[in-house]
């Protein structure tokens, strides 16, 4: 390693950044993207180990001059996973008392696309004895599903006693995509408005306990996650066309979330906002909310401690906002 050198990155339609790093001397490389990511100029960060020139690191310091989020910098990887393993271990206290009083949970995850909810919902999953915990995400419904009641193919997977259930995406698809993207018609979007609250009243009633998390991303970090996965073939799958067309409906995106806010946040059932944009620390403060839902045995209050109130707070505080 000897002398400075300038490495540029060069994007269609924005200015050519410069940073001066210390490393081998190289040739400069130019990127392009594609018209749909024009916008990630803002998260330019021209440096060896970001091959594509996009880093979180920038993202939420965006974010965080922008006001969108409360961090500056992102978790320290040894903070992290200390937190993760103490936090995990007291998921495993959790589960024990699930199945020793054969308690029923159902556990939400929703949020626009690349929003972190199945990355969430790995670390609850990773050392919870599957026989007990299960994952459900559906594919679209088949000729037979669609003709039946909305919410049937759902409540075929709710759980039985001692199991906890975790839908990566669940009902709620019907006031989010199927509405912003018209898969759906006027009246069954108002009827289920009409009808989730009901149902939702009627589960929790039964003894059940229901927990709703909305996974909140910043618009620029979601274009950013949205880019990787295009570019990184092992992740090409996480991203449909129905991802692309979404791009231009941000603002579609956060109307129809406020409006099932508006109908769905309730006593019964109310809805928990997780700010997403630090993927690690957005699980860490979801599952301490979640362990602090529970008096279980051999709890251990010095881990199980309340969640971070600027990551994850209820959902009634967010309308308005572009989350």
């Amino acid at each position: 390693m000897e002398g400075n050198c300038i490495l540029s990155l060069q994007l269609r339609g924005c200015d050519m950044i410069e940073e001066n790093v210390v490393q081998e001397e190289r040739v400069p490389i130019e990127y392009t993207l594609d018209p749909e990511f024009e916008d990630l100029s803002e998260l330019i960060e021209a440096r060896g180990e970001h091959l594509n020139g996009l880093s979180n690191a920038v993202s939420l310091e965006v974010a965080h001059q922008k006001g969108l989020y409360p961090y500056g910098g992102k978790m320290k990887n040894a903070d992290y996973n200390r937190e993760k393993a103490l936090l995990q271990t007291e998921l495993l206290k959790v589960q024990h008392w699930v199945k020793a009083t054969g308690q029923r949970i159902i556990v939400f995850c929703e949020g626009r696309d690349a929003a972190g909810k199945g990355g969430a919902i790995q670390r609850f999953m990773e050392h919870l004895d599957p026989r007990a915990a299960h994952v459900v995400a559906l594919e679209r419904p088949n000729e037979r599903e669609q003709g039946q009641w909305y919410f049937q193919r759902y409540i075929n997977h709710l759980p039985t006693q001692g199991e906890m259930v975790f839908f990566d995406r669940s009902w709620y698809n019907r006031p989010g995509v199927e509405k912003v993207m018209n898969f759906c018609s006027e009246e069954e979007y108002l009827k289920f408005l009409q009808q989730c609250p009901s149902l939702e009243r009627m589960i929790v009633d039964s003894g059940i306990i229901l927990v709703k998390y909305w996974f909140s991303v910043s618009r620029l970090e979601q274009l950013r996650r949205f880019y990787l996965r295009k570019t990184d073939p092992l992740k090409q799958w996480k991203l449909s066309p129905i991802d692309i067309q979404s791009l231009d409906k941000w603002d579609d995106y956060t109307k129809s979330k406020e409006k099932m806010f508006f109908h769905t946040d309730t006593m019964d059932a109310p809805w928990t906002v997780i700010k997403s944009d630090d993927k690690k620390r957005a699980r860490i403060e979801c599952l301490r909310h979640f362990l602090n839902h529970f008096d279980y045995p051999d709890k251990d209050p010095a881990v199980a401690i309340s969640p971070d109130s600027q990551i994850a707070y209820a959902a009634s505080s967010v309308f308005g906002q572009e989350e």
